[in-house]
This record gives C-alpha cells, structure tokens and sequence, in this order.
C-alpha cells in the first residue's frame, strides 16, 4: 500500500541537527526539503549587504518587497542551495557574520510574516520535511507529523565548529557557544512565535545520537504516521 502524502515538520534548536536529519529524510522518502532557517539568513545577508536598520519598520518593509528567495537542486554535490534574487548565497548565509545577526532579523513580526506566507504556500501539496524554530506551532500547526530536536549546548558548538571548518572557517569555540546561548535566548524569548515544543510533537534528543539513527528514527515515525 502507498504511503499517504504528510508534512514533517522539525523544530528545535540551533545546532542540533535539523537540518541535516531533513534533508536526509526528505531525500530517503522522495518528499521536498524546504530549510526555512536559510530563508531567514538570506533576509539577514541582504539586510547586512544592503546596510538594512532592523530598527527602522519602514526600511524593512519595502526590503522585504524587494527579496526572492528559492531553493534550486545542485546536481553536483546533491543537494539542495539557496538562491537570493537569482543568485546563490548558499555560502555566504552560513557565515558567523550571518549567524550573528539571522535571530534578531527573524525576530522581526513582518520578516515572518513574509517569509511564513510563502512557507504555507510551499507545504499545500504536502509531502515536504520543512525545519525550523515554529513550524509545528505557527507554519503546519496541523502537520501529521512533528517532531522536536534539543541536544546539550556543549555538543552543538562542537558541532556548529566542525560544520564551519568544513566550509575552511575557523572559529573559536568559546564565540560559538556565547553565540549559541544568544540564539536560543532570542528564539525562545520573542514575542511572536517563539521556539517551544508542540504539544503533540516528538522530543527527539540528539546528545548521543548519529546523524544516521537521526534520520532513522524520524522515518520510522513517518512510516507509522503516513500509513
């Protein structure tokens, strides 16, 4: 029998993870990737290239009206990029000059706005694994299935360092960690939709896990929810 078509939904925070379980499970299921935190780093790379005020509500509004941002299949390396008006920042959005700056900029109630319209757009066909901060909550609140990813702060800087040293950056731990703890403070302490686990969603802590018993486990929920 045919799986049905369901939306995944993963939050959780920084480092963690959900990106990459995402991707995997989406590529494993035949379903579409949709990685909404590289939404929100590239509204905060063109904010920075383009000297943008947060503070300013009037110079964010007519930014927003001037950003396209879509996700082209790379056949190359496999994976999915992201493009901001036609140019691929797939780079340059995983920078720590971005990092730094990506929790203040989707703080912004008319940055989510914006970008949350086009994230329900993109699920009304379903069979789509989309990771974020509230996506269970705000985005697909009625997604078949959500799960929730945390790990010890300690681990995820180690993490976020290693994925930076692959991309040939190096930064101290100790930035990394500060910035992590800024982040999960400013995400979970925003006033709209801020990071916190759905009711109904699935804690899924990645400590002592492997990236591989990471997407194992998300696809054995798929399979028991998508039948």
């Amino acid at each position: 029998m045919e799986n049905k078509k369901i939306i995944i939904a993963i939050d959780g925070y920084s480092a963690c993870g959900k990106s990459t379980t995402a991707k995997a499970v989406a590529a494993s299921i035949g379903y579409s990737y949709i990685d909404s935190g590289a939404m929100y780093r590239a509204v905060a790379l063109y904010f920075l290239d383009n000297y943008i005020k947060i503070t300013d509500p009037k110079a964010v509004s007519k930014s927003l009206e001037d950003i396209e941002i879509s996700f082209r299949f790379n056949e190359k390396n496999g994976a999915s990029e992201t493009y901001l008006n036609g140019i691929n920042v797939e780079d340059q959005i995983r920078t720590m000059r971005v990092t730094q700056k990506v929790s203040e900029v989707a703080a912004l109630k008319a940055v989510r706005d914006k970008l949350g319209e086009q994230q329900q757009k993109m699920g009304k066909k379903k069979a789509i694994v989309m990771d974020g901060r509230d996506i269970g909550t705000h985005i697909f609140p009625y997604a078949e299935l959500k799960v929730f990813m945390e790990a010890d702060i300690n681990i995820r800087a180690y993490r976020r360092q290693q994925e930076l040293l692959n991309r040939d950056k190096v930064v101290d731990l100790d930035e990394i960690l500060e910035n992590l703890k800024k982040r999960d403070h400013i995400d979970t302490h925003r006033k709209d939709n801020p990071l916190t686990k759905a009711e109904d969603a699935i804690v899924l802590n990645t400590t002592d896990r492997t990236i591989e018993e990471q997407v194992s486990f998300v696809i054995d929920l798929w399979k028991q929810k998508s039948t």
